[in-house]
């Protein structure tokens, strides 16, 4: 019995019998079995990699959301701040009353602004390159009402768009691809020119650059091509009319209602679309993938809290004869119960608010982190021609953090119930013989 008796983590003396629920003398021992000794090494080291995996879990979890959310918010500004929220074309004849239609839709309440706009491709070029364009016939005042193209401007200007020598206005990328800046000559080539006694002839024409914008995505920065609605109209043979309206809604979750409010006192029958039916495949790929990498990363704090059931287990089968000696001086089953419950909880609730301290931290930090290993491997881990943005964007969504939160201390808990059930169920008599 010295074996036992050795065993033992508390003097019978220091055993208080008929105390309250969750005493100080079961924080006690729950804390001494929680460290390292030397007979109960391995049973420690499991117990550290539950720590481990629950912190990693979480923090993995908390950023990658981040991340999903901040792509989704960017991609979402970016795309429906750019092309608008909802896209009215003509039915029976074509748009050229735009001017009274645009300023008839302005009026209609949830509408910030409607510009008319002449789209067509084209091929751009100048003496280092070329590159497929959209060009977008546009007005001044619209362009300059665009936020993310007026309020991103990084060379030349937009004063004077629209009137003296017609000029355009390209993304940074595009002036990148083709070795200009603002002031060079950047020529347009159209497969739809003039009608002529042999065919259609291309239409080539010299523009210069007179503003380079930066968006921040990289399909719109290397493709867009911004030029007066005349000249627009002039080279892409529109007699006079245009493709699109785009109109811009004060709050875009509400475009429904206003699409309601456009049917309802349209000045002319239009067709609608708006910028949920245009990207919602897109978007929806974004959702799935989201939920599909909440559901594996969750997988990661599951398998650490199985660790922790596999350490209980292996700390009750170690401490067989303490308990014994525990209930044989008077403690109870729901005493031995919830000693176990706080060691193990120990190990979720200090990993979980670990983790939680390390995602956050990540999370606001994450373009520093990114900088950092560019500096230390050289090389550009985020290509924006991968990724369609030019940073990595992170967004914490504080709801999401704590439903993580809650997930992994309900798992964390729920872990350590059998175990401890099992120590509460010992029989001290067999298991003083045993030991």
């Amino acid at each position: 019995m010295s074996a036992v008796a050795d065993s033992a983590e508390v003097p019978a003396g220091e055993i208080p019998t008929g105390t309250k629920a969750f005493a100080g003398f079961e924080w006690q021992l729950a804390g001494r079995y929680l460290r390292t000794r030397r007979r109960e090494g391995f049973v420690s080291v499991i117990a550290g990699f539950s720590f481990l995996g629950i912190m990693l879990g979480v923090a993995t979890l908390i950023i990658v959301m981040s991340v999903m959310n901040g792509f989704r918010i960017e991609l979402l500004s970016k795309i429906v701040g750019v092309n608008g929220h909802i896209f009215a074309t003509p039915i029976d004849r074509p748009l050229d009353d735009y001017d009274s239609v645009a300023a008839r839709l302005a009026k209609i309440s949830g509408i910030s602004h409607a510009i008319p706009l002449v789209e067509g491709q084209a091929l751009a070029s100048s003496q280092t390159g070329n590159n497929g364009v959209l060009v977008r016939g546009i007005r001044e005042k619209d362009i300059k009402a665009i936020p993310f193209i007026g309020g991103n401007i990084k060379s030349g200007t937009l004063d004077g768009f629209d009137g003296g020598t017609p000029g355009v206005a390209i993304g940074r990328r595009l002036a990148n691809a083709l070795g200009i800046q603002a002031g060079d000559m950047m020529t347009l080539v159209s497969p739809q020119g003039a009608s002529t006694p042999f065919g259609t002839a291309p239409r080539i024409k010299a523009y210069p650059v007179k503003a380079i914008f930066e968006i921040g995505m990289t399909e719109f920065d290397g493709t867009f091509v911004y030029m007066p609605l005349g000249e627009a109209q002039a080279y892409f043979n529109r007699d006079g009319d245009v493709n699109v309206i785009e109109i811009f809604v004060d709050n875009p979750d509400k475009t429904q209602a206003v699409r309601d409010a456009i049917e309802a006192d349209a000045p002319r029958p239009l067709v609608l679309s708006d910028w949920r039916q245009r990207n919602r495949s897109f978007f929806n790929a974004l959702e799935v993938e989201r939920n599909v990498m909440f559901i594996i990363l969750t997988l990661i704090v599951l398998v650490a809290a199985l660790n922790i059931v596999s350490g209980l287990i292996m700390l009750v089968k170690d401490k067989t004869a303490d308990i014994a000696i525990m209930r044989t001086m008077g403690c109870t089953r729901g005493t031995v119960l919830r000693i176990f419950l706080i060691t193990g909880a120990a190990i979720g609730v200090i990993g979980t608010l670990a983790g939680l301290a390390l995602g956050v931290a990540f999370a606001k930090n994450i373009k520093s982190i990114m900088a950092a290993l560019n500096w230390i491997t050289g090389a550009n881990l985020w290509d924006p021609t991968v990724r369609f943005l030019s940073d990595i964007p992170s967004v914490t969504d504080w709801r999401e953090v704590v439903s993580v939160v809650l997930m992994a201390l309900t798992l964390s808990l729920l872990a350590t119930l059998y175990p401890a059930w099992k120590a509460a169920r010992l029989d001290p008599v067999e298991a003083l013989r045993m030991g």
